[in-house]
């Protein structure tokens, strides 16, 4: 009995090993659907905390896929839906036409993380029905050598202009029949978004078991900068992958802070300009009076001519009278320094009798 206890605590449940190792199932809650209407889509075995997107897509099988990729969606009325701790979701998704005809499929794909995809049946009603385009089965692409990305990034890309490269690859037709004019998809994908995918058909015929070597445009968006990825696709399948680091346009941070010092700069001159022509002279200080005509301005010899003439006909000045006891005697003599009242200065005598003993 222990045993057998300890047999089913160690063997896992079947549905969360075939929901852990299988792939991600997308159900509708119909399978068909007029322009207008809704139909419920649900979803198992998804990334937990995972963006997707849900489109009604044309011209496509869970088979194939979308052969035409996104542009045989219908974008504008797609929906996003994130899902669960367990991988889970729900959704309601609008019915609307695709720009190509069906055979349809609800798409559902990963927007953010790892790429996963998946389709489920579902027919538009009303909306026309055709074949899908005949799939080369004879001619096989592989890529032979690494991609490279060339180019470099000029002067306007340095104030904010659209970076672009040229995707370099070789690739080798390893089937029993010719590719003609083959169509390559090209991705680029910014941190962990999902790539945004874009045709790119290189013109030539690859006969079988030779090789060529393709060269396709790349070209991001403007201000674009960061580390970003560049995915190939041929197929439906991605067969290569490219990092590629754009650096930041200084240029733009530059003119931003040159606008931001220069404009208040040239602000505050013509502020003060406009407060010192308008404001009143201050009082104490003499103003600035009325400005002397524009012909004497422009004859400075003039005045000139007028100060020196002035100056030659003024008479001196007179100096303000003195008092006579004060002004140095213009006589001769050792009198003629003297400032004081005039007194004896003759020596007395011992042997002159007084006045007194004489009587």
């Amino acid at each position: 009995m222990v045993l057998a206890v300890a047999l089913v605590l160690l063997v896992p449940p079947a549905g969360g090993v075939a929901s852990a190792a299988g792939k991600p199932v997308v159900t509708l809650s119909d399978s068909q659907a007029g322009t207008g209407g809704a139909v419920t889509v649900s979803g198992s075995g998804w990334p937990a905390r995972t963006l997707l997107m849900v489109l009604v897509c044309g011209r496509a099988t869970p088979a194939r896929g979308v052969v035409g990729g996104t542009n045989s969606c219908a974008n504008a009325d797609g929906r996003a839906v994130t899902t669960d701790a367990d991988g889970r979701f729900s959704r309601q998704l609008p019915v609307a036409e695709p720009p190509v005809p069906c055979p349809c499929v609800v798409h559902v794909a990963t927007a953010t993380g790892a790429k996963e995809q998946a389709d489920a049946v579902f027919q538009v009603a009303g909306h026309p029905v055709e074949p899908l385009p005949e799939e080369t089965s004879g001619g096989r692409l592989s890529v032979l050598t690494d991609t490279r990305l060339e180019g470099s990034s000029g002067l306007l890309t340095w104030f904010g202009a659209p970076a672009d490269r040229t995707l370099v690859f070789t690739v080798g037709n390893v089937g029993t029949a010719a590719v003609k004019n083959p169509v390559f998809q090209v991705g680029t994908a910014h941190g962990v978004f999902a790539p945004q995918w874009d045709e790119r058909q290189w013109r030539g015929t690859i006969a079988p078991g030779k090789k060529a070597r393709v060269a396709l445009p790349v070209a991001l968006a403007a201000g674009a900068h960061g580390d970003y990825t560049v995915s190939l696709k041929y197929g439906g399948k991605v067969i290569a992958e490219q990092p590629w680091g754009v650096g930041r346009p200084w240029g733009v941070t530059l003119f931003w802070i040159l606008l931001c010092v220069v404009v208040p700069a040239a602000v505050f001159r013509i502020g003060m300009a406009v407060v010192d022509r308008v404001r009143p002279p201050r009082p104490g200080r003499p103003g600035r009076g009325p400005r002397p005509p524009a012909w004497r301005r422009r004859t400075p010899g003039l005045h000139a001519f007028r100060r020196r003439t002035t100056a030659a006909d003024d008479p001196p000045p007179v100096s303000a009278p003195t008092l006579p006891w004060f002004a140095p005697d213009a006589g001769p003599g050792p009198a003629a320094g003297r400032l004081s009242a005039p007194h004896d200065d003759r020596p007395t005598s011992p042997t002159t009798p007084s006045r007194k003993g004489t009587q």
